[in-house]
């Protein structure tokens, strides 16, 4: 039974049906909103605390910005390569593969949500002084990492999704 009705072993009302043995939740979006949240406090107090101490406060490099989109990019097409394979042609894929690919799609957007959590922290915590050309510069680059690490999450999910194996109609429980 796939539709999450009653049966005999199901009691009305009992919500969705659970998941088969060996598979995979999805990654559920309240998670990743929580871990963002986490991460923009950290990244804000990594600020306040590295100031207060008399430090410098740390930067985002142009470098860091090529590299998240670098891996956003990655991520996207073996998210689109993997959906090709598996929803469209419904080639069957190697267990261990697939399982790599869940896991990095995964792995993704959990790292994701946490950088951009951080970064939207950063940018934050420098919007107080964005009239100065040094805290605008910080403000835009933090803003600018947070909005790429929300591209890596999107592309984790995706790739994700695309591991989902379609329903056999032929097979019954």
């Amino acid at each position: 039974m796939v539709s999450g009705g009653t049966g005999p072993d199901r009691a009305p009302g009992a919500g969705k049906e659970p998941p088969r043995p060996g598979s995979v939740r999805p990654t559920s979006r309240r998670l990743l909103v929580a871990i963002v949240v986490l991460g923009a406090a950290i990244g804000w107090t990594i600020v306040r605390a590295v100031e207060s101490s008399g430090g410098v406060a740390p930067t985002v490099s142009w470098l860091t910005l090529v590299a998240w989109g670098f891996l956003a990019a990655l991520l996207f097409v073996a998210a689109r390569n993997t959906h090709q394979r598996i929803q469209v042609r419904h080639e069957r894929v190697e267990p261990s593969r697939a399982v790599f690919l869940l896991l990095i799609g995964k792995a993704s957007a959990f790292v994701g949500a946490l950088c951009t959590g951080v970064y939207a922290g950063f940018a934050l915590s420098f919007l107080s002084a964005v009239g100065a050309s040094g805290p605008r510069n910080r403000v835009i680059t933090a803003g600018a990492a947070a909005v790429i690490s929300v591209l890596v999450v999107v592309a984790g999910l995706l790739l994700e999704r695309a591991c989902r194996i379609p329903e056999d109609p032929d097979e019954t429980p």
